[in-house]
């Protein structure tokens, strides 16, 4: 490992360089919010940049919802497997400007931490990839394929459907997919379980129109009241959710997730209770949640003194492995039909829903890995959920049944993924890059 490891570190300098580079493109993949040269520029980054790490031969492929996807490929040696390297080069929008301390997409050390819009979701994994590749000198003793997505964050499909339309390109017997994170910094972990997703938007109506809250309020059906109304039967006064024929008894049996943790990574307020009957590891992976994405109604400023005549909600539900999506959908629009008060009219328009997922853990592929994460970083490896979706996981196993799916990344709860003031610990690409390196070593030289 020590060659590894002087290998790495003495790369390290070019990875923040090239994490700098990589952060400066705006590549939301939203025309409305940035050009799509940003991401077209991007990608284009990406592809030099694994022609450089070693990489034969690597395309820049244009898929079904218009976004441009890397793929790239050193054949095997004779008998040696195949390893898929995945991760994505778009990012989330970087929100609210003024809540950021620093230009979202301009890298900034601070205390230690490299700060960017997608420093750690998902370019630091891409670089990352970058750094084990290098650290091998080109010359893994296994197939390599790469593929970095250009539309993860916006949920459009288009890698899922290159899958389904080119398989080949992705055949592999391990597949890496960089796009998690470990519990907490210098702990290794392996994500072994994803929820899946089933939103739904709710509409209540009520009135013809708006009323006088003088004259008709009372007896009058507010709509907006109607909707909360609805929306609570969705929470036990305890906080745990509650859908009528959802299972929300689970348990975890991995790595525990401290209360007072948790509360530091979420940013819970002193002296704000945490939501639920269950542990918090229970909670965020293993039950299903149910979270109100935003509601539509009049705005404080400028409303006036009437009676909503309509209201409408958005509903995120995540579900937890061994719940079907299409069936956890289905229960959350029969608890909304059938819990709605006074007969208010109800419409619920159905979001595509995305299945959860479970890791095989019982395989070479996953033993190579936790075997090199261990050594990397100097302690066991743990085994987490994550509470996000990731379609792709469910497209790349029905594809490839036999392949071992691992999940792994620099993404630990400090990085604030998604938020304002993203960041990344560098030593978390560091070691990570150690262990995917010594991974690949290890698998090349396993008996063939």
């Amino acid at each position: 490992m020590s060659d590894v490891r002087s290998i790495v570190a003495a790369d390290m300098p070019r990875a923040r360089r090239e994490l700098a580079e990589l952060v400066a493109f705006r590549s939301v993949h939203d025309e409305r919010q940035f050009p799509r040269e940003e991401c077209v520029a991007a990608a284009e980054w990406v592809r030099a940049a694994f022609l450089d790490a070693g990489i034969d031969s690597v395309d820049l492929i244009e898929t079904t919802d218009g976004s441009l996807a890397v793929v790239g490929r050193t054949p095997a040696p004779v008998g040696a497997p195949t390893v898929l390297l995945y991760s994505h080069y778009d990012v989330q929008p970087p929100g609210e400007h003024a809540l950021w301390d620093s230009e979202p997409f301009e890298l900034t050390e601070r205390d230690g931490r490299w700060y960017g819009r997608g420093a750690a979701d998902c370019k630091g994994n891409l670089i990352m990839h970058l750094l084990a590749l290098r650290a091998l000198g080109g010359n893994p003793g296994v197939g390599i394929t790469v593929v970095a997505e250009g539309s993860e964050e916006v949920g459009t499909g288009g890698l899922e459907a290159l899958v389904e339309q080119r398989p080949e390109l992705f055949d592999a017997n391990v597949i890496v997919i960089a796009d998690t994170g470990n519990a907490a910094v210098g702990q290794p972990t392996v994500t072994t379980t994803l929820r899946g997703i089933a939103n739904v938007v709710v509409r209540v109506d009520t009135l013809e129109g708006e009323v006088h809250s003088g004259m008709y309020g009372g007896p009058a059906p507010d709509a907006l009241a109607a909707l909360v109304q609805l929306l609570a039967t969705l929470r036990h006064e305890n906080g745990d959710t509650v859908v009528d024929g959802l299972e929300s008894t689970q348990t975890w049996d991995g790595i525990d997730y401290p209360a007072n943790r948790f509360r530091s990574d979420a940013g819970v307020l002193e002296g704000v209770g945490l939501a639920g009957s269950s542990s918090v590891a229970d909670a965020v992976w293993a039950r299903p949640a149910l979270t109100i994405l935003g509601i539509d109604c009049a705005p404080v400023v400028g409303s006036a003194a009437a009676i909503s005549p309509t209201a409408s909600a958005r509903l995120n539900l995540r579900v937890p492995p061994g719940i079907d999506a299409q069936e956890a959908q289905d229960a959350l629009v029969a608890h909304l039909e059938s819990h709605v008060p006074w007969g208010a009219r109800i419409t619920i328009e159905r979001e595509a829903i995305g299945s959860p997922f479970r890791a095989r853990t019982d395989g070479p592929g996953y033993a190579a890995l936790s075997d090199a994460l261990s050594e990397a970083f100097g302690a066991p490896v743990a085994t987490a959920g994550q509470g996000g979706s990731i379609p792709l996981c469910n497209a790349l196993a029905e594809a490839f049944p036999t392949a071992e799916i691992v999940l792994m990344g620099v993404e630990e709860p400090q990085c604030r993924i998604h938020a304002p003031n993203e960041s990344v610990d560098p030593s978390e690409i560091e070691n990570l890059a150690v262990a995917e390196a010594l991974f690949l070593r290890t698998l090349a030289a396993s008996d063939r």
